[in-house]
């Protein structure tokens, strides 16, 4: 009684010290992902990537988000003629 008490009142603090920042936090994340997505595919585009060959493993994983990503970096056609996704 007294744990979930304390769980639900850890759970209420957290969620007053987050509110006034959460479109921050959206966007550093969403930030954090179009870098993340630029370093996977920066080989299909031109750009070197030194751990190519680690990244692999993870397209399957990531192609779904590629659609949006694209057009997020403001590309309206699949930069890569391997991946029709348009």
């Amino acid at each position: 009684m007294i744990a979930s008490k304390l769980r639900e009142f850890v759970k209420f603090y957290e969620e007053v010290l987050s509110m006034p920042h959460r479109q921050e936090i959206a966007r550093e994340l969403r930030n954090e992902d179009d870098f993340f997505l630029l370093l996977l595919y920066s080989e299909m585009i031109g750009i070197p990537n030194p751990v190519y060959y680690y990244t692999l493993e993870l397209y399957p994983y990531i192609i779904e988000r590629f659609h949006d990503w694209h057009l997020r970096m403001g590309m309206e056609k699949s930069p890569m003629s391997g991946i029709r996704c348009c």
